[in-house]
């Protein structure tokens, strides 16, 4: 397979906002961490799914003292024992006034032998993470037992059993955000907490309503949790809570998920550093989207916030490889007619896609050399003629190259792929290339050729055109292809054809 592609980086220290107008107090952490004397003790935060290292300092008689004249990002930091293989995880609120404290720490017991001094947070902290482990302690071997239980009143006393302690670790949460409503641990608590789903209210007709239960999860799915604080960034939860979202809860249909990214972004405004992590991390995971259609989104956003001028953190150098990606996929949105294409035919005579006439149209980008086309076209070529022929299908087949360099020589591909075609029987396609010279004049011209109008960036590329020449699938597989189309004739309630 021959394929390019585009790594969207998000860049750490572009997103992080200038803090020059913050207070000038700073922060000041002092740490012991027994039983080291020596070495190096390191401070990390979360971003994201990754960790980075803020800082790392000697131990002086048994502490270090981590300290800047500027506050800290706030987030869920940690401190690492000089052989990196144990840490202490602590709440940083943001100002300097919640970034003044000691900590002390011993590796024999992480949660019952850290302790705080002026931070009464990180004191709740570590109180719930001692209550957790107990209760976590509990209910292990609860769920092994159920996981081996055979009997039904077994198995039901055990859940019983582990529902109970689950509500009380949720209980033990929800009073300490009453206690602390305003505090850092109850945000936290808040991205940790799934909606409780009420019983769904009858219909018309008597019935429970069956959607009442997905509605009212996704209408409360970001309860407690704002979208401008940018706290939550610098923690391991949130960016899998707006994964999670996404995949169980979001229509993977282009608009469901634009008006979803919309509001995100909206709402983030407020937050320099947030609004710039949801454009950059929409942008990563649109560009190149797991569903078919869905770069549409990547397009709304780089016509709305990149094209507009909002994206003033990135470096022309690295806003390129974005540019090029909307560019390249501008022209074959799903709906929309497919660029035409007036290239030769093996005969050299000019063939246009347009005029090629069929109830749809089959579209490849292939190559003769190319692994995957080995396989995938004869593939193509059975259930054309198997299928698709009888139905009215045409398929317009481009080749990739006219030339080849080798180390030795060029070799002219047109011949080969003649010998191609002819030996795997492919003469009923609209077989087509383009000549070198045909190639230099849309360069010449500044007029994009096919390999940008079509996002052809690996072998093969497969489009589906409806009859008006219309994209109604693109990046397929000859099985999507047939999928597709049988059940567009299903739609349609029509009857199969003759050619």
């Amino acid at each position: 397979m021959k394929s390019t592609r585009i790594q969207l980086l998000l860049l750490l220290t572009a997103c992080l906002p200038s803090m020059a107008l913050r207070a000038q107090k700073g922060y000041e952490i002092k740490v012991t961490f027994k039983p080291y004397t020596h070495g190096f003790i390191y401070l990390a935060h979360y971003f994201g799914k990754s960790i980075y290292v803020k800082d790392s300092l000697p131990l002086t008689n048994g502490q270090v003292v981590f300290k800047g004249s500027e506050p800290l990002e706030g987030g869920i930091y940690m401190v690492v024992n000089p052989g990196k293989s144990q840490m202490v995880e602590m709440l940083i609120d943001s100002g300097s006034a919640h970034q003044h404290f000691s900590m002390a720490a011993d590796s024999a017991d992480l949660v019952k032998g850290t302790r705080f001094t002026g931070s009464p947070e990180n004191e709740q902290f570590i109180a719930y993470q001692t209550y957790a482990a107990a209760q976590y302690a509990r209910i292990r071997p609860l769920q092994q037992s159920l996981a081996s239980a055979r009997i039904h009143a077994d198995s039901t006393g055990l859940i019983d059993q582990i529902q109970a302690i689950n509500k009380a670790t949720a209980d033990y949460r929800a009073n300490l955000t009453r206690q602390h409503p305003n505090g850092f641990l109850s945000d936290l608590f808040a991205l940790m907490q799934e909606p409780t789903i009420p019983p769904p209210p009858k219909l018309a007709n008597g019935r429970p309503d069956s959607l009442f239960a997905y509605r009212y999860y996704k209408t409360h799915y970001w309860d407690g949790i704002s979208f401008s604080d940018d706290r939550l960034l610098f923690t391991p939860m949130f960016e899998p809570k707006v994964n999670d979202y996404f995949a169980r809860l979001v229509s993977p249909e282009p608009d469901s998920v634009k008006a979803e990214v919309d509001n995100m972004i909206l709402y983030s405004r407020a937050s320099n550093i947030m609004f710039r992590y949801f454009v950059t991390k929409f942008t990563n995971d649109y560009a190149n989207p797991k569903y078919m259609g869905q770069d549409a989104v990547f397009l709304d956003i780089f016509e709305k916030y990149y094209q507009t001028g909002q994206v003033d953190w990135l470096t022309e150098a690295q806003k390129k490889p974005i540019y090029d990606r909307a560019y390249s996929i501008m022209a074959n949105q799903l709906g929309e007619p497919a660029a035409d294409m007036v290239l030769l035919d093996s005969g050299d005579r000019k063939t246009s896609l347009y005029g090629v006439q069929g109830r749809f149209t089959v579209v490849c980008f292939w190559d003769p050399d190319c692994g995957h086309c080995q396989k995938e076209v004869p593939e193509l070529d059975s259930i054309y003629n198997a299928r698709w022929k009888q139905l009215g299908v045409k398929i317009y087949a481009v080749l990739i190259d006219t030339v080849k360099t080798d180390v030795q020589k060029i070799v002219p591909e047109k011949a080969h792929w003649l010998a191609y075609i002819r030996d795997h029987h492919l003469t009923d396609w609209v077989n087509v290339y383009q000549t070198p010279a045909m190639k230099q004049d849309d360069i010449d011209a500044k007029r994009a050729g096919f390999r940008q109008l079509y996002d052809v960036y690996q072998t093969p590329t497969i489009y589906l055109l409806d009859e008006q020449k219309k994209i109604i699938g693109k990046k397929l597989t000859w099985e999507q292809v047939d999928e597709i189309i049988q059940r567009k004739l299903q739609l349609n309630h029509s009857n199969p054809v003759s050619r």
